[in-house]
């Protein structure tokens, strides 16, 4: 089985809710297991140990968190060894146009430099970079955390199929 690693920061609770959301999109793919795990929580065997990679945070002044961005900076010691993972990103924001979009780019340029191949969405309207809530997911906004976690997974499966 591929492994797809859900990490997140959330102090509210709304990013974990869509971490939650997300996971469960990844889950309805044959051959994939999911893990959730807090960015506090997560170390560089973490993110060596799997086949793809999801993040999200919520919006700090336009990038991802602190605790996500100690993540990626921690990260540097394993500098060329996600090469070829699959990445995907969502952000949670207190208000619209308030950042989410940067947020998610931020996350994905962190995933470009270490060489991560990241899964964008054409057919969506409003989530070509990834999932964004305003404040606790509504249903269509869960709907595309959802449709975040499926489509990473089902790229995952066809890249690195175990």
């Amino acid at each position: 089985m591929a492994t797809v690693l859900i990490v997140y920061d959330s102090e509210t609770g709304n990013t974990e809710k869509m971490a939650q959301v997300v996971a469960k999109g990844a889950q309805q793919i044959d051959g994939i297991d999911v893990i959730v795990k807090r960015a506090t929580d997560t170390t560089n065997d973490d993110l060596l140990n799997v086949e793809g990679i999801i993040a999200g945070s919520p919006v700090y002044y336009g990038l991802m968190s602190a605790n996500l961005k100690a993540v990626f900076d921690a990260s540097v010691k394993i500098h060329g060894k996600l090469d070829g993972k699959i990445g995907g990103a969502f952000a949670s924001a207190g208000g619209y146009a308030t950042g989410a979009e940067t947020t998610i780019l931020s996350i994905l340029e962190a995933m470009l430099v270490h060489g991560m191949i990241v899964q964008g969405n054409a057919r969506g309207p409003m989530e070509h970079y990834g999932a964004a809530a305003k404040g606790a997911p509504d249903e269509k906004e869960q709907k595309s955390c959802h449709t975040l976690g499926k489509r990473v997974a089902r790229l995952v499966t066809r890249l690195h199929g175990k």
